[in-house]
Order: structure tokens, then sequence, then C-alpha cells
């Protein structure tokens, strides 16, 4: 898992006041659109490694996105 990987996880754990204030966060702090951030944080949620580097978040990610 790559430093980015990282960061785009401590990210996800974020909490923000409505679903605007995050897809402006995931423009200017990330620098890619909504979409592809749901895409790559989707892919991550499948790498054994995040689930080490943070299980409770990964769980609760998978359990959302999943539905």
């Amino acid at each position: 898992m790559t430093d980015d990987d990282r960061a785009l996880l401590d990210f996800a754990a974020r909490t923000w006041r409505d679903r605007g204030a995050h897809a402006d966060a995931v423009r200017t702090e990330l620098g890619m659109s909504t979409t592809r951030y749901w895409q790559r944080l989707g892919r991550l949620l499948d790498n054994p490694e995040a689930l080490a580097y943070n299980p409770t978040l990964t769980y609760r990610l998978r359990r959302i996105t999943r539905r």
C-alpha cells in the first residue's frame, strides 16, 4: 500500500458537515473528481493492507459502499 493509499484512507476517515463540503475537499485536497475518489477508495477497500492499516474504517466503508 502506498503513501497515497494511506492518505486516501485517512481522508475517508474524516467526518463532514455535508456532502458538498466533502466533494469540495476531494477536489481541493486530493486533486481528483469525486467519481475517481470513490473508484480508488472502492478498490482500496479490497486490499488486505488497507484492512491491516485501519480495520475499523475499512469494515465501516465496506458496509456503507456495498449496500
